[in-house]
């Protein structure tokens, strides 16, 4: 029912393509996981997600936790049911919230006491209490609760995250019992190699049906992320699938496709959708600049989506200027769709051995910046 096989290689990186085969269907990696953090995509219906390509979302067990709570989720039907998303799920397991809501919580060797940020209450979360919430919430994959440790971070604070995470990693096994449900280890560490590697190897002797890469994207350069990837890669398993959570740039996933990357996940594709910005191969478009205000162009001439198949640069541009909602819409749509285009090309070259050539044919994945 769950299974994760490699495909092929490409001979001048680290780079595979892979078949993660889940009881919600198959993904097909590299994959992008558009992000429904409270359980929808904002703005997207399932229907839209669907058309763009999407094989898999994530959703988050913080969110979903303090509100509707697991249980309504699961008398429900489920969150594939509950959300209306019958392909494949991951949820991450809500330790990102003890890095990015810090001002919020305590935090313990026995787990984390937060101030939700919903309504002030304290709630409490925990390995065992993260693991009854995904089994509850039903996902196609879950995630060992960890610790994130900001950067730059003093090496004994990293150290303890560590000796932290592989302490929860450990209990997450041992609650871990739906056998529909793969569970992803998380290594941490920080910027220190040895960590990493300490990390990794300790989660692996624990034993878990994927690895994922946490506390990236969180304060480090693009070359900090690149070289700590390379340094990890080659000490996880081949036959297990790797997750690099929360990295999105179209730059960041193609270099981390090379040192071995399987799963990506990301709010960028939405954010800038609901800010005016729209990703092309070239680069961003700024949809409010005057340059578009009567131009006749899709947002990017030969993409499949509903967006650039049916409206002009100038139509967005006045949708955005006069503040209708339709125009986040259309840009996260078409945000989302690129990324699709960018990681199915990504998987096409691959076995070719042509993976070099994306740089040609989506020059942002080259650009230091997205403009």
């Amino acid at each position: 029912m769950l299974s994760f096989r490699v495909e092929a290689a490409d001979p001048d990186s680290r780079a595979r393509l892979g078949c993660l085969a889940t009881p919600h269907g198959q993904v097909e990696t590299p994959a992008f996981m558009p992000v429904g953090t409270a359980g929808a995509v904002k703005g997207i219906t399932p229907g839209q997600l669907a058309e763009t390509g999407a094989q898999i979302m994530l959703a988050n067990t913080y969110h979903l936790h303090l509100r509707p709570g697991a249980e309504a989720v699961a008398a429900l039907g489920g969150l594939h049911r509950f959300i209306g998303w019958e392909r494949p799920i991951l949820t991450d397991s809500g330790g990102y919230q003890v890095f990015s809501l810090a001002e919020l919580n305590e935090i313990s060797d026995d787990g984390v006491v937060f101030r939700s940020h919903v309504d002030g209450a304290v709630v409490r979360l925990d390995p065992e209490i993260a693991m009854d919430i995904q089994h509850q919430l039903g996902a196609d994959v879950i995630t060992a609760f960890d610790q994130c440790p900001p950067i730059p971070c003093p090496r004994r604070e990293v150290e303890a995250a560590v000796e932290r995470t592989l302490c929860w990693a450990r209990r997450c096994r041992e609650a871990h019992h739906r056998s529909d449900q793969w569970l992803f280890g998380v290594v941490q560490g920080g910027l220190h190699h040895d960590l990493r590697r300490r990390c990794a190897e300790r989660l692996m002797e624990i034993g878990f049906d994927g690895y994922a890469v946490g506390g990236l994207s969180v304060g480090e350069s693009h070359e900090e992320m690149i070289e700590i990837l390379s340094g990890l890669t080659p000490h996880l398993p081949d036959e297990r699938p790797r997750y690099l959570m929360g990295v999105g740039l179209p730059r960041d996933i193609y270099r981390a496709v090379r040192t071995g990357i399987d799963l990506f996940d990301c709010v960028l594709p939405t954010r800038n959708g609901r800010n005016a910005y729209a990703f092309t191969a070239e680069g961003r478009l700024r949809l409010r600049n005057s340059c578009h205000r009567l131009c006749d162009d899709p947002l990017e001439p030969g993409c499949w989506c509903y967006t650039c198949r049916n409206f002009s640069r100038g139509y967005l541009r006045h949708l955005f200027l006069s503040e209708e909602m339709l125009g986040p819409i259309l840009t996260s749509i078409h945000n989302l769709t690129f990324y699709q285009r960018l990681m199915r090309r990504i998987r096409e070259l691959i076995p070719a051995g042509k993976l070099e050539t994306i740089r040609r044919q989506f020059p942002v994945v080259a650009a230091a910046e997205l403009e």
